[in-house]
């Protein structure tokens, strides 16, 4: 299944990787790489990360090219705070850990992984299973602790005059203030810009105030497992470094045969640039301002790794609405799960695509994902019919499914707002949900609740998790014989109308007309006159009476989807009627 190629961010840079890839390496593999922290919840910021590069490398697979996507998990990185909020840890017991390699913290209690870093792994793989993702993951923990960079370590140390004097050039730089309207806007894009926080590590010049001059390693201390070490010697000839501890400890090694510690960041990330011979790879906000990481391994790749830098597009906040103010240090932090359990993975896949790197977006948890799934339905509907424009396809084409072929799509796509009044208000109940739903459409009847899901199952999970108690549709059990007994002649005369519509119009569309037409006939008017501002007035008034008697309420959900949720016996129960 091709995407289109026309106008479309991911075939631009699909085209740029392709060519730079033949120039550099002719004949071999593409390299497009990610890195991912799992210092805590891996969220939806971390997320454009991955999808940034993967779906340039599926664009590149779909055009016949055999492309690698890497996704480097920086898990020997330090520990450098507690999350706060995360279930199963206690802030003073974790906080013990923090300068240990991350596989070295424990994981939360009750986890069933063996480290602080599996953990958080282990939802994020989850995750890009059901996006489609395709990758090589490569834990750094097991590169440096193996022997894998040993000769890179070495020769960064032999050339470690030139990364400081490179280095040198940008610590006195500092990256311009953003200016008011690009700062985040919420503490979940804040997330997004913090990063791993890798891009705030120290660049190893804390070691020349020993006297041993710049040193681009740092060892983790034997005796406490941290990483509170400093460099106090160094032979080039026999490799014999000298450490210190904060703990106490003191050690020489030989780094020709020592395993445990790594490059720091602003020289880990090139020299890795240059050995996986990476062509793209996207940075953050944090890695990308002037004097950052990615501008500063650009300078240190050539000259000391005789590598090149990636093509390495900047990518902007993801944004949150709908949820609690949060930042990526708590463990309400939303992630790429949490998205995965109230919509299915081609809307996510969406979201992605159809924004360029450089454009913030905002993931909804609250009702404007109702409008989103509106949004998508209409497109489907669009790239069916063909009137959809090439871009717009090609986002669609890049969500439905991968170059592998399509992701599992639910096979009876009821309007998502629709599913979510009827889970609202049957409270999951699966045999009301399909009754309910099997009316919807009297002519093309649902068959089973398999045919909605997992769309239906989606929309559960929104009413259920996000959609305040407050805000829950409780249908009312007894009529409230007080209203009705207040009612004036107009308003039993219009209750009439519709009660006596019920039994011919029993569908989504009839219940739709129904509803809208009762106060037009009340009016004198033809069911199908044009509304004015004095109707328009009248059906809202009509319409409170309706959620008034049905849910104690001024609103709720769309009437049509809440009559039949309800029923007719219920419905002629509550409105005053004798039920049939």
């Amino acid at each position: 299944m091709a995407a289109s190629t026309e106008a479309d961010w991911v075939s631009r840079f699909a085209d740029d990787v392709i060519a730079e890839s033949e120039r550099r390496a002719p004949g071999k593999p593409v390299v497009v790489a990610s890195g991912l922290s799992p210092s805590g919840p891996i969220h939806l910021g971390n997320l454009r990360e991955v999808m940034t590069p993967h779906l340039v490398a599926d664009e590149i697979r779909r055009r016949g090219h055999e492309v690698r996507h890497l996704i480097s998990w920086d898990d020997y990185d330090r520990y450098r705070k507690v999350p706060k909020g995360i279930p199963g840890v206690d802030e003073e017991a974790w906080a013990e850990h923090i300068g240990k390699p991350l596989t070295s913290v424990p994981a939360p209690a009750g986890s069933p992984h063996p480290n602080w870093a599996e953990h958080f792994k282990a939802a994020m793989i989850e995750a890009l299973g059901e996006l489609g993702v395709e990758f090589d993951g490569i834990s750094q923990t097991a590169q440096y602790t193996s022997g894998v960079y040993r000769e890179q370590i070495l020769h960064a140390m032999r050339h470690r005059a030139e990364i400081d004097a490179i280095l040198a050039r940008y610590r006195t730089k500092k990256a311009p203030a953003k200016p008011a309207q690009q700062k985040p806007v919420d503490a979940a894009e804040l997330a997004a810009e913090e990063g791993s926080g890798a891009a705030e590590e120290d660049d190893g010049s804390g070691s020349a105030a020993t006297g041993v001059g710049y040193v681009p390693y740092k060892p983790y201390c034997a005796a406490c497992g941290k990483d509170l070490t400093t460099v106090t010697a160094y032979d080039d000839e026999t490799t014999e470094l000298s450490f210190t501890c904060a703990c106490g400890h003191a050690e020489t090694v030989k780094l020709s045969e020592f395993d445990r510690g790594k490059l720091v960041w602003k020289v880990d990330w090139p020299m890795r640039w240059a050995f996986e011979g990476v062509v793209f790879e996207p940075s953050g906000v944090d890695h990308s301002s002037p004097g950052s990481s990615f501008q500063v391994g650009g300078q240190i790749v050539g000259p000391i790794f005789g590598g090149e830098q990636p093509i390495g597009p900047m990518y902007a906040f993801v944004g949150i609405s709908g949820m609690a103010k949060m930042s990526s240090s708590r463990g309400g932090v939303p992630t790429p799960g949490d998205a995965l359990r109230i919509m299915e993975p081609q809307i996510l896949r969406w979201l992605y695509a159809r924004r360029r790197p450089n454009q913030s977006f905002k993931i909804a948890f609250d009702q404007e994902i109702q409008r989103l799934y509106d949004e998508w339905d209409a497109l489907t509907r669009k790239v069916e019919d063909g009137s959809a424009l090439p871009a717009d396809a090609a986002a669609y084409a890049r969500a439905v499914g991968t170059a592998s072929g399509e992701l599992p799509r639910t096979p009876r796509p009821l309007p998502y707002r629709t599913l979510a009044s009827v889970a609202d208000v049957t409270a999951g109940a699966e045999e009301q949900t399909l009754r309910i739903l099997s009316e919807l459409d009297p002519a093309h009847p649902l068959s089973s609740l398999a045919e909605a899901r997992p769309r239906l199952d989606r929309a559960e999970n929104w009413i259920s998790t996000y959609v305040p108690a407050e805000q829950r549709t409780v249908v009312r059990t007894e009529p409230d014989t007080e209203r009705l007994a207040r009612l004036d002649d107009a308003d039993r005369g219009a209750l009439k109308l519709l009660l006596d519509g019920l039994e011919s119009h029993w569908s989504l569309d009839g219940l739709t007309t129904l509803v809208y037409a009762v106060p037009k006939v009340r009016a004198g008017l033809a069911p199908d006159a044009k509304p004015t501002p004095e109707l328009k007035a009248a059906q809202r008034a009509f319409f409170v009476l309706l959620y008034e008697l049905l849910v104690g309420r001024d609103t709720g959900p769309r009437l049509p989807t809440l009559l039949l949720a309800v029923g007719q016996p219920r419905v002629r129960l509550l409105l005053g009627g004798a039920p049939e």
